[in-house]
């Protein structure tokens, strides 16, 4: 691999990585919470530290905030716009010789649309927003619950099971390869790919997992390749087919699309699901709830959603001078916006810090963002995370941890890569 790439890797990820561990050394509460191994497992208390500190915080890596109004009134301003990996300011020069290191369509850089600000984001939102009106998704529920079923009825029947790899996973990467066309028998090759790849979304990654995410971005690019002259020749029903029957879009942005729906439709859920089963298990009186009253499940999903959410952070840079919180932010600041703290804000949420089913505006979390770049797929994956939660907890009343579940090391990405489970019996359920 050309040392342009490992460049590239240091100028987006590993000086900040490098400036994280050490300004997380000296004590600094944000750089804590995103590049301490403490946080990973619990953020909230690096979290509340920052609270005390104000609605703004400024350290010497970030500007950045726990507080739900002023997160939520960033997401929403129109003078703010995308923050990526390579927002930070850097000589011209140096940014010239990390575009020489090109990387496939990706989720992380234009043209996606979770990288671009209007007017481009509007024509890319806009091209594929039919898929995921609330009509189209309900039309997928009966898939979902299939899909779930089946998998429900895969797990091992030695009772021994992983509920990340052999179930939590699988569901999402059924569903979005069946919405975008592909065949059953890519899905092994999209779990890998999706594994590697969906880290690009995170900050400050190590050299290894970015070469990873690169390699597996590039084969995922020649199998894109493949697919959409496929398409070409015999569209069917799909997302992309219609996207490439309807000629908007050329191919570095089909395939920016599709490998965003794949790694955000992928991540979210996977983590949702891992994170509600841990949370549910760690809190048998909710569980009690939803088995005397299954009508809670979908406020349950929102509690989830809220209490543990699988994206913790988001980021925002200032296109001009602005004031916000009682601060003047200069053109081209950033800031970093902990989702995970603005869902526990208590000036929001009354005693944020309990696990409550029945929270009466537990949906106003900001786990899916807000504004024009509100996560396109929110519905689909409220919908997945219900039904992969209501079948298992009702297959296997018994069900168990076997052991710690590990988690993931991402720091943006919060969810579980492994979730070892005693199943116990199986009951009968009826239809």
């Amino acid at each position: 691999m050309s040392p342009r790439y490992w460049v590239r890797w240091m100028v987006e990820h590993g000086a900040t990585r490098a400036g994280l561990r050490l300004q997380a050394r000296r004590g600094d509460a944000f750089a804590q919470l995103f590049g301490s191994k403490a946080a990973l497992d619990d953020p909230y208390p690096y979290i509340e530290r920052l609270r005390a500190q104000g609605q703004l915080v400024r350290t010497p890596l970030s500007i950045g905030t726990v507080d739900y109004e002023l997160s939520r009134s960033v997401l929403r301003d129109n003078r703010f716009g995308i923050f990526g990996p390579d927002g930070f300011e850097m000589p011209d020069w140096l940014r010239t010789q990390t575009k020489k290191a090109e990387m496939p369509p990706n989720p992380v850089e234009p043209p996606s649309m979770l990288m671009t600000d209007q007017p481009e984001h509007t024509r890319l939102r806009k091209s594929v927003s039919a898929a995921f009106t609330p009509r189209a998704i309900g039309r997928l529920r009966d898939r979902v619950e299939a899909v779930t079923g089946e998998l429900i009825e895969a797990l091992p029947s030695d009772g021994s099971a992983d509920l990340i790899a052999d179930y939590a996973a699988r569901i999402p990467i059924a569903i979005i390869a069946e919405m975008l066309g592909f065949p059953h028998e890519s899905r092994e090759e999209f779990l890998e790919w999706g594994d590697a790849a969906s880290p690009l979304l995170d900050f400050g990654i190590s050299w290894r997992t970015w070469r990873n995410a690169l390699l597996a971005m590039e084969s995922m690019d020649v199998y894109l390749n493949r697919h959409l002259a496929q398409l070409r020749r015999a569209p069917g029903e799909d997302i992309l087919s219609s996207l490439v029957s309807a000629g908007e879009l050329d191919d570095q942005e089909l395939k920016a699309t599709a490998s965003l729906l794949m790694g955000a439709g992928f991540e979210t859920t996977v983590n949702l699901i891992g994170n509600g089963v841990f949370q549910l298990l760690a809190h048998p009186d909710q569980l009690a709830l939803l088995r005397e009253d299954p009508e809670l499940w979908p406020q349950a999903v929102e509690e989830i959603l809220r209490f543990d959410p699988p994206v913790q952070a988001t980021a925002r840079k200032a296109l001009c001078d602005v004031e916000i919180g009682g601060t003047t932010l200069h053109k081209g600041n950033a800031v970093i916006m902990s989702l995970a703290g603005a869902n526990r804000d208590p000036r929001k949420f009354e005693n944020p810090n309990r696990f409550d089913i029945t929270r009466p505006n537990a949906k106003e979390h900001l786990t899916f963002s807000s504004g024009i770049h509100m996560c396109l797929g929110a519905s689909l994956a409220r919908m997945e995370g219900m039904y992969a939660l209501r079948a298992l907890f009702d297959r296997f009343p018994d069900l168990s941890l076997a052991g710690a579940p590990e988690r993931r090391p991402l720091f943006t990405l919060h969810g579980y890569s492994h979730m070892p489970a005693d199943l116990g019996h199986r009951a009968h359920v009826t239809a």
